[in-house]
């Protein structure tokens, strides 16, 4: 199956940075997990040091980040840049995304990582516990291509699942407002959601024009090599040639899928057991339900049957240290 993955203007599109000191934007969202009330003032400080045109933007209770971002993306700002968790990031990446097909050039994406899991920043190899100085990136270092996961118009960095996971986010959800978050609050949630899940899905699976029919509670579609590998699961070298992971979970009752869900919080899921592993630069999902729940980077939205999984590898660029290279024995 051949995949269109960029309009024809993408070569202009992922043009260089400017070698002038960079307009920098950050869409900042107080609602991640590092609550400092003296965080934002300094990455302003950080992004607007030397000549430049730069500007934080903090997000209001009820805002909405995409919004945000597509106007500082419209706005002319060389990076746009998101202050947050993977949600956040992945709200700023898909702004920057859909002004694809109305804008000559687009931005480069920055990110400052303020969340739990921080995937996306980990996957970068960006500061974790320093805010200023993942900022201070913004300012010079090199922008790279940054490949997306796209679901029925939906942009997704890590992941996006059906079934199961949409399950724990809401179970998940209830758990933070009453105990914060924390890691342990999000496997709670995961044990708790599995405890009452209802049945599995029927689905026919069709990846890169191989179809499958499988009854399974859940589908959980992987962009990230990162959060694979993090997981000792195969499929990471998938992931990097520029296809999805899509790990399909057997059929085998709430019992065994806490005990898979146990093994892979503690790397010893495999395959067979666990999980079937198949890929593809497109994947299409469809159910014998017409709408259903889909999660994706820790956010959730119903959505109509088939969803349709594409990978787009290059139009987005990501501010990031060029990745270490392990010289050849």
């Amino acid at each position: 199956m051949t995949l269109m993955t960029q309009p024809p203007s993408a070569p202009d599109q992922a043009a260089p940075v400017p070698d002038r000191a960079r307009s920098i934007c950050v869409i900042a969202n107080p609602g991640s997990g590092k609550r400092d009330p003296d965080l934002f003032d300094g990455i302003r400080r950080t992004i607007c040091e030397g000549d430049r045109r730069c500007d934080l933007r903090e997000a209001a209770k009820g805002d909405s980040l995409e919004k945000l971002a597509r106007q500082a993306v419209d706005e002319g700002f060389d990076v746009v840049a998101a202050a947050g968790g993977d949600g956040t990031i992945a709200a700023v990446a898909s702004a920057i995304f859909k002004a694809r097909d109305s804008r000559d050039t687009l931005p480069a994406l920055g990110v400052i990582p303020l969340g739990t899991f921080n995937y996306v920043a980990r996957s970068l190899d960006l500061p974790l516990e320093d805010p200023s100085a993942a900022a201070r990136l913004l300012l010079d270092a090199p922008a790279r291509p940054f490949a997306i996961g796209e679901v029925n118009g939906r942009v997704f960095l890590n992941n996006a699942s059906l079934g199961a996971y949409p399950a724990i986010l809401d179970q998940r959800e209830g758990i933070y407002r009453k105990w914060g978050r924390s890691r342990i609050a999000a496997y709670w949630s995961v044990i708790r959601a599995l405890s009452t899940l209802g049945k599995p899905l029927s689905m026919q699976i069709e990846a890169d024009g191989k179809r499958i029919r499988k009854k399974s509670p859940l589908a959980f579609v992987a962009n990230s090599s990162y959060q694979i590998e993090q997981f000792d699961l195969p499929g990471a070298e998938d992931v990097r040639d520029g296809r999805f992971a899509l790990f399909v979970a057997p059929d085998t009752g709430r019992f065994r899928m806490i005990l898979s869900a146990i093994r892979l919080a503690g790397r010893t899921a495999r395959l067979g057991r666990d999980m079937e592993l198949f890929s593809g630069e497109s994947v299409t999902i469809s159910t014998r339900q017409s709408r259903r729940l889909v999660a994706f980077d820790g956010e959730k939205e119903e959505m109509d049957s088939p969803f349709r999984f594409r990978v787009h590898p290059d139009i987005l660029r990501v501010i990031a240290p060029d990745p270490v290279r392990t010289p050849e024995a």
